[in-house]
């Protein structure tokens, strides 16, 4: 049978400790990414066509990435704003592109231009990039002129990149976005038949 003197004891004992410290170590920071991971708001889109649902879009939103265009868009969201707007742009193989006041009750040759006295937010470009599915800010020129306008990318759109705030990606529902896409548009790429938003903060 072994024998352990004093001094093996010591270091089996310190061995110990430690091993538990650091697995402890470990499970803290997991706990702490995987709440990090969930703490991105998410927001549903119920996307509507004539009365019809075509299906549900899920967002979840990057706040570590453009909080500026993440606080903005809750803000909307949490006055209904976008409920009613069109999606006034669809490009296959490109993107959809909604959110602005205008489509809810305006003519639609005015569809697409906002209105003066929205709010504007300052550009917040990353390293993330336009992929399918990713959620970002449509703009004018200035790339300071972001107001309620977004759009989802049905397809890489790396020519994008560094250009227009990213702020968020499709968690479920491209199915849907595809739908959008490729319903029948006219020559400024404004479906025939209206495609409505109704969106909701669910996380």
């Amino acid at each position: 049978m072994t024998k352990f003197n004093n001094h093996t004891a010591i270091v089996l004992a310190i061995a110990f400790i430690l091993t538990f410290f650091s697995c402890s170590k470990t499970m803290s920071d997991n706990k702490k990414n995987s709440n990090t991971a969930t703490a991105k708001p998410q927001y549903e889109i119920t996307v509507v066509q004539k009365g019809e649902e075509l299906g549900k879009i899920v967002l979840e939103l990057f706040p570590d990435v453009a909080p500026k265009h993440v606080a903005n868009f809750d803000s909307l969201v949490s006055v209904k704003f976008y409920d009613g707007c069109a999606f006034h742009r669809v490009i296959p193989g490109f993107m959809i592109q909604g959110g602005d006041p205008n489509s809810k009750t305006e003519p639609r040759e005015k569809w697409g231009y906002g209105s003066p006295d929205q709010t504007r937010v300052p550009a917040e470009f990353s390293n993330l990039q336009h992929k399918r599915g990713i959620l970002s800010a449509a703009r004018s020129n200035d790339p300071n002129s972001a107001t309620s306008q977004f759009f989802i990318c049905v397809a890489d759109a790396t020519f994008l990149d560094g250009k227009y705030t990213i702020y968020g990606q499709v968690l479920s529902g491209m199915e849907v976005a595809d739908k959008v896409v490729n319903a029948p548009r006219d020559q400024r790429d404004n479906p025939y038949d209206k495609i409505e938003m109704f969106i909701k903060k669910i996380k």
